[in-house]
């Protein structure tokens, strides 16, 4: 995976200590042989959200995503079962959607009408009567790995992605009876962004950052009182708000799930971000906003507005950092044990699933130290 001897690359994927940690080498950022690996050993052995609840709540309802370069579809069944199937028809492997949908009887491939249940089993296929040992009960959709938590729905495509459980723990117990389901989607924004996708990661998981980047922001956090905690598959930021701004008195909680989510969690309002690479130097962040049926539409507009705001100040430094990986210039940097112990965590899971890339019977991602814990 690197153009280094090879002994200093194993060298950088090590593990390493909280408190005398590098960050991840530059190459891992610029170099396309690492962006192969993340699609086998990251995101293909990942949860990935894919849909929100609301979306797929009825049989026939679906919504169309794709996980680690494989389409699939979620698609609430006659049952009321909700699965994740293989968006890929097994005659020539066209599409059975293009858009998300409601209330569909059937899937139909898009390219020769081949016709399947909402559990994916082949109910049939045009012409094909006459054709030696074909079996239409012998044929159906692979299944990805799915869960529905908190209105949002997550998929899995390989059985290495752990327990679903693990990636949410403590999450439902921090908010307090407070349920994301609650909430209505309102808006959809993606940002298109000049940098490999751990770059934008890297920054979100951090508030070391903020009083440079963001000056608007940080006077409305209380960073005195900004704190980072660490878990297997996530971390929690959370800070007091200082009372002004567009969100009042409550807490500003900023959750990161391995390896690509975030939930931005303000009075009010759930925002979700899923990072996708579309290139190793190139990365598309798609931004859900919901909201508590009773915000009024001034305070949702205001929220937008400053949130767009953010995620520009984000988008600029975020591409220069990228330009200085690609330089040259830099190698790896020393991490900051108090203010990027999410960072280190991130990259511990990271460095551990390029070993396991490297050497199937290497350990998996989730024996990595953990860290700080929790």
């Amino acid at each position: 995976m690197s153009e280094q001897p090879r002994s200093q690359a194993d060298a950088a994927l090590m593990p390493q200590p909280a408190g005398t940690a590098l960050t991840l080498p530059a190459n891992c950022y610029t170099q396309p042989a690492f962006a192969d690996a993340e699609r086998r050993a990251v995101f293909a052995r990942s949860w990935q959200l894919v849909a929100h609840g609301a979306q797929v709540n009825f049989a026939g309802d679906h919504a169309v995503a794709e996980v680690a370069g494989v389409p699939l579809l979620a698609v609430r069944g006659d049952d009321g079962v909700l699965r994740a199937l293989h968006n890929v028809c097994r005659h020539r492997a066209g599409p059975l959607a293009e858009c998300d949908g409601r209330h569909a009887r059937e899937l139909v491939c898009r390219y020769h009408g081949w016709r399947y249940a909402l559990d994916g089993r082949l109910l049939g296929a045009p012409d094909m009567g006459r054709a030696p040992d074909f079996d239409v009960t012998a044929i159906r959709l692979p299944q990805a790995r799915v869960a529905q938590w908190q209105g949002l729905v997550f998929a899995a495509l390989e059985q290495a992605a752990p327990p679903f459980e693990q990636l949410v723990e403590g999450i439902e117990e921090r908010l307090g009876g407070h349920s994301f389901a609650e909430l209505r989607l309102a808006l959809h924004v993606d940002y298109e962004v000049a940098c490999n996708w751990k770059v934008y990661v890297d920054n979100y998981l951090e508030g070391y950052h903020v009083p440079r980047v963001h000056p608007r922001l940080a006077s409305l956090l209380d960073c005195a009182a900004y704190a980072t905690t660490t878990a297997r598959w996530s971390s929690l930021q959370a800070s007091p708000l200082a009372g002004n701004g567009p969100y009042g008195q409550g807490e500003a909680l900023y959750w990161w799930l391995y390896p690509n989510t975030m939930l931005n969690v303000l009075p009010g309002r759930l925002q979700t971000n899923r990072v996708i690479p579309v290139g190793v130097d190139a990365c598309r962040v798609e931004f859900d906003y919901y909201y508590a049926p009773d915000l009024p539409a001034d305070r949702r507009e205001e929220d937008q507005r400053f949130s767009d705001e953010v995620q520009r100040e984000d988008i600029a430094i975020c591409e220069s950092v990228q330009r200085g990986l690609a330089c040259g210039s830099y190698v790896a940097g020393r991490l900051n044990p108090q203010q990027e112990s999410a960072l280190h965590r991130f990259h511990e899971l990271l460095r551990a699933a390029y070993r396991a890339d490297a050497n199937p019977a290497a350990e998996p991602a989730g024996a990595a130290s953990h860290g700080a814990g929790r």
